[in-house]
């Protein structure tokens, strides 16, 4: 329609106007959208690889943490696992045991304990010896055995022994599959706070002493017992792999028996090590014999300082072979048993008598013979 001359257009209303929207909010939408869409995605990726309840919890420990949190004593923090059972692999233990305070002063009444690690195939035929040993010293100390994932235990639920079998992995004499299975069990024995002291033990160990000789003498020790020694033979420095520079020089290798005794601080060392272990892994193949190496040379570089330079399970080597003897039930007398305590070296920078607290190797065979002179011979 026309618009007379000399009159002015008719005001459009305002409810007939269309504004565009804003560019800045247009862009908040869009942002607003995305993160939705993947809010989505992470929520539908969680509950497929680790399901509903676990997706809960996880929830509500990163969103709800004084809701959930309020009722954690230190209790819980410190308690030591009671099913030594798990489902974490070797990475994920090692991380895990590897956590260390870092406040030196405990805030509870802290009791420290021996940490007894059996390493063997099967079962323990000496183990009312240790039984005997054992009793009358709850709490101050733990025991975890390492076995072939295919043994299964049959100890009463009365015994020391009950329930303290730890997840294991086949370990092979003279490969890093042995060192696998000590560092395995130190893992496994450092997730109890109150362990200080880590003696590896196998099924034909005995004890030479009673509980509170052993515990008193591994506490008032200013250092671990690892057996340290550089032999410049062809089963020692000949067994050197010029590979293993710069990390380990010949001049540094060492050999020592596999039976160590450790404290906290080394134990969490030996866990964390990756430095060495690789080394050790790629170039001591079987013929070198990695048990009797890796851990007396890592020690020696890093703690030369915090080790007696040896071992205080006692064994003979006079018949000589690959293996140390092995004594039956005609060889066990207080004759016999008294030699093997016998002892000149040195402790705490001191002469002693008492050298070794554990001797080995005992076949099944001396079990009844061992138990009639415990008493007398080794004060248990």
């Amino acid at each position: 329609m026309a618009v007379e001359e000399g009159k002015e257009p008719a005001p459009v209303s305002r409810t007939n106007q269309v504004r565009p929207l804003p560019l800045r909010l247009l862009q908040l939408f869009v942002l607003f959208l995305f993160l939705c869409i993947g809010f989505s995605v992470v929520s539908l990726y969680t509950i497929r690889h680790f399901g509903i309840e676990s997706t809960v919890t996880a929830v509500k420990s990163n969103f709800l943490p004084c809701l959930e949190e309020s009722n954690v004593s230190l209790g819980e923090w410190i308690k030591a696992p009671v099913d030594l059972m798990h489902s974490m692999n070797d990475e994920e233990l090692f991380w895990r045991a590897s956590f260390v305070p870092r406040i030196k002063n405990y805030p509870f009444q802290r009791v420290p304990k021996v940490g007894f690690m059996f390493l063997t195939k099967g079962p323990l035929p000496l183990a009312p010896l240790w039984e005997r040993f054992f009793k009358g010293h709850q709490g101050l100390f733990s025991i975890y055995i390492h076995s072939l994932p295919s043994f299964i235990p049959n100890f009463t639920h009365d015994s020391v022994f009950h329930g303290r079998q730890i997840p294991s992995q086949v370990a092979e004499w003279g490969r890093m599959s042995m060192c696998d299975a000590e560092r395995r069990l130190l893992a496994n024995a450092l997730l109890d706070i109150n362990n200080e002291w880590f003696i590896l033990v196998s099924e034909s160990c005995i004890p030479l002493y009673n509980f509170s000789v052993v515990y008193d003498y591994l506490k008032n020790s200013k250092y671990s017992f690892v057996g340290s020694f550089d032999d410049l033979g062809p089963y020692g420095r000949g067994r050197y792999r010029l590979e293993m520079a710069p990390e380990v020089n010949i001049t540094e290798w060492r050999k020592g028996a596999q039976w160590f005794e450790v404290d906290r601080k080394l134990a969490l060392n030996i866990v964390q090590d990756t430095k060495f272990y690789r080394k050790f892994k790629e170039f001591c193949q079987p013929s070198c014999y990695v048990d009797e190496h890796y851990f007396p040379t890592m020690l020696t570089i890093e703690f030369g300082n915090s080790i007696a330079n040896r071992s205080v399970t006692w064994v003979d080597w006079s018949r000589g072979g690959a293996h140390p003897a092995t004594f039956g039930g005609h060889d066990i007398t207080k004759e016999f048993l008294a030699g093997v305590l016998e002892g000149n070296c040195s402790y705490n920078e001191r002469s002693s008598s008492i050298c070794a607290l554990f001797a080995r190797k005992f076949a099944p065979s001396s079990l009844q013979p061992l138990l009639s002179l415990a008493s007398e011979v080794f004060g248990y």
